[in-house]
């Protein structure tokens, strides 16, 4: 039996200005055909787990079609996503007959022409191939789920982990569900419940309190003989969009009652629990001062500027403040033209340099600072364990390693890269423990990066496109009321 294989992955910020073009896909992935299976076949990424579950299998035959993924960042223009969705259709028709189809959405994916554009790209899926073919997708459980998603799948499967440890691992849940339809085992129906709030960023570790717990919780109001699955939604809460907010995914054997009671039960104790996920927040000064007064290597997740959440990964606010207090620390801030100035002058000599808050005005103003040169390097490094985003092989471009006279080191890179793994310190010569302070340019997602070095974890409350007081961010199109916006 032959199972089609598709993905189209971007998680859009709206609040960014720019928008997400064609040429960011072909810049991270956009392959068809085998071009896939050479791609992901070991990733720790839920298209490998698609290819593990269905390898060796002699009844079963992986057939990858498309997949396409982009680093998050601004609304995908028009004429882009009409391209992408065309190929992928284009590629399912010239597939030849298939007996199920294993698809990746994000689930966080917004479109000029298609707010919700992962249950556009879905539905128009399953109206090609018809109603009786099985589709099965993964989610990121930062995706805002919509009807329309539920619509026009048989199954769900989100992640279970955030950071996202078992991407992989979910690949393999999903086609698992995929053998058993296909054998006639189980017949798959799902049922999803949208309760009225969107949890903080801040609180969606998985890992710890409050939500372990939420967890927990949910795993044993699933535990009914018919539930194949369940999942929890976390949501994204920088897409102005109607879909925006925390819900919950439960699929059955062929118990569409059931599928609906235990959705309800899951979302209804998510809501009782909703003041527990509104955090407080720390500013910029405090953070900084704890830092200095902690023993040991502490973590600045700079929230406002999470680049997995579309941010433009060059704020400036804990960097002045760094600056300002003498701390030894290591940021690394993308400015391509600062790396072009430190590679004119070359590694051991000093430059005046004006450094970050290029993009907009809601990331910090430039500091401008005389720094020396430490290290030119080409950007390249691997990750090869599970880590946040299943992502092998990053490509930060062209990089300087700079160093002020009050003792903080700066990172400049040319490209946009989330912290995902610590070898984009390590690789280059840098020893992360030599230091009080490092930032990291994200919420959760770091944190599985950096626990090995980090004595410390402290989350920032910096302005931008990716606040964590999300009541900060200008929304239009969000559904009300909604916690925590209407209390």
């Amino acid at each position: 039996m032959r199972i089609g294989i598709v993905a189209l992955l971007q998680e859009s910020n709206t609040f960014v200005s720019g928008k997400t073009r064609l040429e960011h896909f072909e810049r991270e992935l956009l392959l068809t055909g085998e071009a896939i299976r050479n791609a992901f076949v070991g990733a720790e990424h839920e298209v490998g787990g698609f290819f593990a579950a269905l390898e060796g299998e002699s009844d079963f035959e992986a057939v990858p079609i498309f997949a396409a993924r982009a680093l998050p960042y601004g609304t995908i223009e028009a004429s882009t996503f009409d391209e992408l969705v065309r190929r992928l259709l284009d590629g399912v028709r010239e597939a030849g007959s298939l007996d199920g189809i294993l698809a990746a959405p994000h689930g966080a994916t917004a479109a000029e022409n298609h707010p919700d554009a992962d249950g556009s790209w879905l539905g128009k899926l399953r109206e090609q191939v018809g109603p009786d073919l099985p589709i099965i997708a993964t989610l990121d459980p930062h995706g805002n789920l919509s009807p329309a998603m539920v619509a026009a799948t048989d199954a769900l499967v989100a992640y279970s982990t955030n950071p996202h440890l078992d991407q992989r691992d979910t690949g393999l849940r999903a086609a698992d569900l995929m053998k058993r339809t296909l054998r006639g085992e189980i017949r798959p129906t799902q049922a999803a419940a949208f309760p009225p709030l969107q949890i903080n960023i801040q609180s969606q570790n998985t890992g710890e309190a409050p939500m372990s717990e939420f967890y927990t919780e949910a795993g044993e109001l699933a535990a009914e003989a018919d539930v194949l699955s369940h999942s929890i939604m976390l949501g994204f809460p920088y897409a102005d969009v109607n879909e925006m907010g925390s819900s919950v995914i439960v699929v059955t054997n062929n118990n569409s009652a059931l599928a609906s009671e235990v959705a309800d039960k899951i979302a209804g104790r998510m809501w009782e629990r909703r003041e527990q996920f509104d955090p407080e927040f720390t500013d910029v000064t405090a953070a900084v001062a704890r830092a200095r007064s902690n023993e040991g290597t502490n973590v600045l997740l700079d929230m406002g500027d999470n680049i997995g959440g579309g941010s433009p990964g060059d704020s400036t606010f804990i960097l002045h403040e760094l600056e300002r207090t003498g701390t030894r620390s290591l940021v690394i801030i993308d400015d391509p033209a600062s790396v072009t100035l430190a590679e004119k002058c070359g590694i051991g000599e000093p430059a005046e340099f004006s450094i970050g808050g290029e993009n907009d005005t809601l990331h910090g103003a430039p500091l401008n600072v005389v720094a020396t040169v430490k290290s030119l390097h080409d950007g390249r490094f691997s990750e090869s364990r599970a880590r946040h985003g299943g992502i092998t092989n990053f490509d930060q471009g062209r990089t300087a390693i700079i160093e002020t006279e009050n003792g903080v080191t700066i990172m400049l890179t040319s490209q946009r890269t989330p912290p995902f793994s610590l070898a984009q310190i390590t690789t280059f010569g840098i020893a992360p423990t030599d230091y009080r302070a490092i930032v990291a340019k994200g919420v959760i997602a770091p944190i599985a990066a950096y626990a090995e070095i980090a004595d410390h974890f402290i989350h920032v409350n910096t302005p931008g496109v990716t606040c964590a007081d999300m009541r900060q961010l200008d929304f239009k199109n969000r559904r009300r009321p909604m916690f925590p916006f209407e209390k």
